[in-house]
């Protein structure tokens, strides 16, 4: 007799984010020069639309960010927009407000618009750079301040 578990199982983090893209190869290339990411050499299909669809993995052999960048055949090619359902952002974690600086200047470097570094201490300290994909995705680094 299998017993049910009282509780809640242990999740080991994010594995991946998965946005679809309007022009996966321009956003493969913009995910690799941003995140410096390798690109897995074979696509993988997208679970229930083998057919009309499939995904390019973007891996960093330094951390366990990993992105996979999905094509759709039906895709219309509108930008994202936050307002509707879906995706609002992804957030990415960084050490402290000193590497949220380097990360300025790196997309300064790329010539990647972004905010200024916000730093905010409600409902908790931390400080934040916000940024766009190719297709209007906000991306946001994240940083905890003591």
């Amino acid at each position: 007799m299998n017993q049910r578990t009282t509780q809640r199982p242990k999740i080991g983090g994010v594995h991946h984010f998965s946005p679809t893209v309007t022009d996966i190869e321009a956003s493969v290339d913009w995910y690799q020069r941003v995140f410096g990411l390798e690109r897995v050499p074979v696509p993988f299909p997208h679970h229930g639309s083998e057919e009309s669809g499939y995904a390019i993995l973007l891996t960093d052999p330094n951390s366990s960010l990993a992105i996979g960048l999905h094509h759709h055949d039906a895709n219309t090619g509108e930008p994202c927009d936050e307002s509707r359902t879906g995706l609002d952002h992804l957030a990415l974690s960084v050490s402290d407000r000193s590497e949220l600086a380097a990360w300025a200047d790196w997309l300064d470097v790329l010539g990647i618009h972004h905010s200024s570094i916000t730093d905010m201490d409600e409902p908790f300290a931390y400080s934040v750079l916000v940024f766009r994909d190719p297709d209007n995705i906000q991306l946001e680094l994240f940083a905890m301040n003591q």
